[in-house]
């Protein structure tokens, strides 16, 4: 789970990480009575959307007066905010965030973020923070630090001095640098973060630091502990196909091609996909039903999927050991009725109950292409497709 920056300044106000202040907006009018309300002679004024890039996007403005807060709130909000993270489409931008002007002397990276290989939390840092920093990461690697935390002891005090050491922090800000870090740390693991980054973290003329930016993400299956990050969520920024799967408890992601994948697993719902892309097709979604599915699980499924116009043909992978094959026999032949599929359907089943399974699918009148392999279902799919 994502959201926006405001609430992410918010959680790191909470833990004592400094930010500057800002108010968040939903009218034109409401951002002008927030920059009169912060007072002084400098605002920026932020598009609130779940992706990064929206300086260069044109979604962050400076105003130096009242009318050009009013006049930049007026371009920002309700554009169709194009970066490198949002696709060619764009997303809307329906909330602004008002916000104090900043002294920018030099802007720093710094994240947190799990890292699987090493079982620890990854700190990422580097002197060259803002809005090329992925530039960076390709072209100069050696200016980005990396330490790694061991969660049963902390973000330490050595650790922090090798960050600050790293990114090359002047010596009368090292102190407030690590207190920032290990604030930050504690801020990751008390919220059952994934991802917290601060893009850019300013030094002002004053030597204070400062965090301009804050991306959160989420771990979803921790978020019942926290009913208080879950009123952050912003349904407007989230694939509404996405948003109806979780109301039926399937794991289901969209993606660019046009061959839907239902598959139960998520490790057989990957190897799909790739199986897929082998043999020259494109997958239309992650779609991972789960082992316990019902009938009217995978109908829903079917229904989510076909919603994607560029959907053409459909395969679905199961694999019997909790799943029962004819149970998901008996989904696919309702959804096929309920949705009257109009495109090609591939079915591959392997385990428990597949011959039962196979019989009624045989049996069904449908007209469902069976495969025995993996690969002569990605075959059959992609053929039927073209």
């Amino acid at each position: 789970m994502k959201i926006h920056e405001y609430q992410g300044k918010e959680i790191l106000r909470q833990f004592g990480v400094p930010v500057p202040r800002g108010i968040p907006a939903f009218t034109v009018q409401e951002a002008v009575e927030a920059a009169q309300k912060l007072g002084g002679p400098v605002w920026v004024v932020k598009a609130q959307i779940h992706a990064g890039g929206r300086g260069k996007g044109g979604g962050v403005k400076v105003a130096k007066s009242i009318d050009e807060v009013k006049d930049k709130s007026e371009a920002i909000l309700g554009m169709q905010l194009i970066t490198h993270q949002t696709g060619p489409e764009g997303q809307k931008v329906r909330r602004l965030y008002i916000e104090e002007g900043a002294d920018i002397q030099k802007e720093y990276y710094l994240s947190c973020v799990t890292d699987r290989g090493t079982q620890r939390v990854a700190f990422i840092a580097s002197s060259e923070g803002g809005m090329d920093i992925e530039e960076v990461a390709h072209s100069h690697p050696e200016k980005i630090i990396k330490v790694f935390v061991d969660p049963a002891t902390g973000l330490t005090q050595a650790q922090g001095e090798e960050l600050a050491k790293g990114v090359g922090m002047p010596a009368d800000s090292v102190a407030q640098f690590i207190d920032v870090c290990q604030k930050l740390y504690k801020c990751y693991m008390d919220t059952d973060a994934s991802l917290v980054e601060i893009n850019p973290l300013n030094r002002d003329g004053k030597g204070n630091i400062i965090a301009l930016d804050a991306k959160f993400n989420f771990d979803a299956n921790a978020l019942f502990r926290h009913p208080e990050i879950v009123a952050y969520r912003d349904l407007d920024e989230e694939d509404p196909a996405e948003i109806e799967a979780s109301k039926f408890d399937l794991a289901y992601i969209s993606l660019d091609g046009n061959i839907g994948c239902l598959v139960n697993g998520a490790g057989l719902a990957m190897a799909t996909m790739d199986t897929i892309k082998l043999f020259g097709g494109e997958p239309a979604n992650f779609l991972d039903v789960g082992g316990g599915a019902t009938a009217e699980k995978v109908t829903e499924a079917f229904k989510i999927m076909l919603k994607n116009k560029s959907v053409k043909g459909i395969l679905v992978n199961i694999f019997g050991g909790i799943m029962k094959c004819d149970t998901i026999a008996e989904g696919v032949i309702t959804a096929c009725k309920a949705v009257n599929l109009s495109v090609p359907l591939v079915v591959r089943m392997k385990g428990t109950n597949e011959d039962l399974g196979k019989k009624m699918l045989a049996e069904s009148g449908l007209p469902i292409i069976s495969a025995d392999t993996m690969a002569e279902a990605a075959t059959k799919i992609v053929a039927a497709v073209k």
